[in-house]
């Protein structure tokens, strides 16, 4: 079998490694390598990649048997020491095995991106890969807006300059929980508007939504954005709703379920602010309109030219609680409650302006998938 991780850098040891941008590009293709996690089974359970196989390294000489020798064999760690010893080993017996650089750690910063186009406008979905963040720009003309932006603002940035479109307003569809926003340092770093719900406890100067505000883009482009209030998730949840055709949904809706309503507390009162929301605000949306969520969980399977969607038909197949009764509903998603993490309490003061820490303090608070989703 040809060695085909043979022209990737060597790191310690002169074992192959492969970068977390590199892997995910190879995520969803034919060329998906098998992904083999030798951490130890909590680390693994609180986060890993989508379809790792999991041997913990101190089983592998006990297990290798279970690793095929007919693909490429990616191993993964925390930080790249374990899944190096790995790799190091596997392909002691002949197996072709590179480690991913940097472990978990790296791979919660890999950023891809995606567009489609829609009424004369521009959709870009930029996919924060190890946190299943999604957040996009829209841009027509010489402008762009950039909807629930992550803190490395220099994404959305380098992307805008490729094409040629300036900043002019940045939103968030809500207050979050479980990463740090990075709405108010872009629009500082840009000199774009930054816009927000008020209804959500936000410490900071910004514009405040009005229910049914629009905001047009330059060029003669069809797409506008429109802001609808979605109490449930939180207070001040609100959707963006881009002319007939896609409707950004934050939290309020997913590809794979519906916002948590206990992130907020409230569980009962919010799951009922919720059900209405979404037979109110969403479902009597056109059913080709195209939903494009803020994250997505470990079981949604993302490939590179596809964004992360579906349509409201294809939604109302696929999650049974869109057609619950209210009574049922709020049943329902209450009986799905858990404790909110610690750091989501710490991840929402930060968001809200009320702490300052240090950036990389900042970061560790983020660690991890993100849990919105009932």
């Amino acid at each position: 079998m040809a060695e085909r991780f043979g022209g990737w850098p060597g790191g310690t040891r002169g074992v192959p490694e492969i970068s977390a941008s590199e892997l995910a590009q190879l995520l969803g293709t034919e060329q998906e390598p098998f992904l083999l996690d030798v951490r130890e089974a909590e680390e693994v359970e609180a986060w890993a990649i989508p379809g790792v196989v999991h041997i913990p390294l101190g089983e592998l000489p006990a297990r290798h048997h279970e690793v095929p020798r007919d693909r490429p064999v990616v191993t993964i760690c925390a930080a790249g020491g374990r899944s190096t010893a790995a790799a190091e080993w596997l392909r002691s017996v002949g197996v072709e095995a590179a480690s991913l650089a940097g472990g978990m750690g790296a791979w919660g910063q890999v950023y891809d991106a995606v567009a489609l186009e829609r009424a004369g406008a521009r959709v870009i979905q930029v996919r924060r890969r190890g946190k299943g963040c999604l957040s996009y720009l829209v841009g027509a003309g010489d402008r762009a807006f950039v909807i629930d932006p992550s803190l490395d603002t220099w994404v959305y940035e380098d992307l805008a300059a490729e094409e040629g479109w300036r900043i002019s307003d940045v939103f968030d569809t809500h207050l979050h929980a479980d990463h740090l926003s990075g709405a108010r340092r872009l629009a500082e770093e840009t000199g774009a508007v930054l816009h927000l719900n008020p209804a959500d406890p936000f410490e900071f100067p910004f514009e405040p939504l009005a229910d049914g505000q629009r905001f047009e883009l330059p060029g003669g482009a069809s797409l506008s954005v429109a802001a609808i209030h979605t109490p449930g998730h939180t207070e001040g949840s609100t959707l963006y709703l881009l002319g007939d055709q896609v409707v950004l949904t934050g939290d309020t809706l997913f590809v794979d379920g519906v916002g948590r309503p206990d992130l907020a507390e409230r569980a009962e009162e919010f799951a009922r602010n919720l059900h209405r929301s979404l037979q109110q605000r969403v479902l009597n949306l056109p059913e080709d309109a195209l939903v494009l969520p803020a994250h997505y969980s470990e079981q949604v399977r993302v490939h590179p030219e596809q964004p992360v969607g579906a349509t409201l038909a294809e939604l109302r197949q696929r999650l049974e609680a869109l057609g619950l009764p209210e009574d049922e509903f709020v049943a329902w998603a209450a009986a799905r409650t858990t404790p909110r993490p610690p750091n989501y309490v710490r991840i929402v003061q930060a968001n809200m302006g009320r702490l300052a820490l240090a950036e990389d303090a900042l970061r560790q608070l983020e660690a991890g998938p993100n849990r919105c989703a009932a």
